[in-house]
């Protein structure tokens, strides 16, 4: 094609952005419940986050871990066909993975799927479809539908590993969100306490907000 008539390369480009456009939007009304449990699991998890995918999906949960991980929640990712391996020694109880297929039928995922079992180690799963294998065995399911993807041939991932990696952010932000909102109740709380144990009238109510402001300080980190 001539350079001299860039006209249908403009209109390809804006047919991409478009359709990728509309794809992270239509996650909005996917949104529901499995996001703030996903979240509440991703943030109270005592190890680290596990973020897995094969392929394109891969490359994109190797973004989500270090959004997370520079967010301030502890992630790394695990290549799922390495961790059949052996790399599965890598995950440890206390962590929780979340994965992403958007058919959810990818075979190494669901190879990993029953060593997590046996692990009692929790899955968040990411796909296009709610009655695929991973999201059947997932502890919390979230949607990332899309109508189309950007792909002319609609066949390579395009819209649909854009919209997985607009979640993986939603996820990290929340996430971090969440961090943030606990630290400042936990801030309150201990100059609340604090007032109170300078305003104590016997030692006796002087021990007991010292306690509340320990107790505050435990429970919030």
């Amino acid at each position: 094609m001539s350079p001299s008539n860039p006209r249908p390369v403009l209109e390809v480009a804006e047919t991409v952005l478009r359709t990728e456009a509309n794809a992270i939007l239509g996650l909005i009304p996917q949104l529901d419940a499995a996001f703030a449990e996903a979240v509440s699991l991703l943030r109270d998890a005592t190890g680290r986050v596990v973020c897995t995918g094969m392929g394109k999906s891969g490359l994109v949960m190797q973004k989500v871990a270090a959004t997370l991980a520079s967010t301030g929640t502890p992630a790394f990712f695990l290549h799922p066909a390495e961790a059949t391996h052996g790399d599965l020694g890598m995950v440890v109880r206390g962590d929780v993975v979340l994965a992403a297929s958007y058919s959810g039928t990818t075979g190494e995922l669901l190879q990993l799927v029953e060593t997590l079992k046996r692990l009692a180690i929790p899955l968040v799963a990411m796909t296009g479809h709610r009655e695929s294998p991973l999201a059947r065995h997932a502890d919390v399911h979230l949607p990332v539908a899309i109508d189309k993807e950007a792909c002319p041939l609609n066949l390579a991932p395009t819209a649909s590993t854009t919209a997985t990696l607009a979640l993986g952010d939603a996820l990290a932000a929340a996430c971090s969100d969440l961090a943030r909102q606990m630290a400042a109740d936990a801030e309150g709380a201990t100059k609340l306490a604090s007032i109170t144990v300078k305003g104590a009238r016997t030692p006796a109510e002087a021990q007991l907000a010292a306690r509340t402001v320990a107790s505050s300080q435990l429970y919030h980190r």
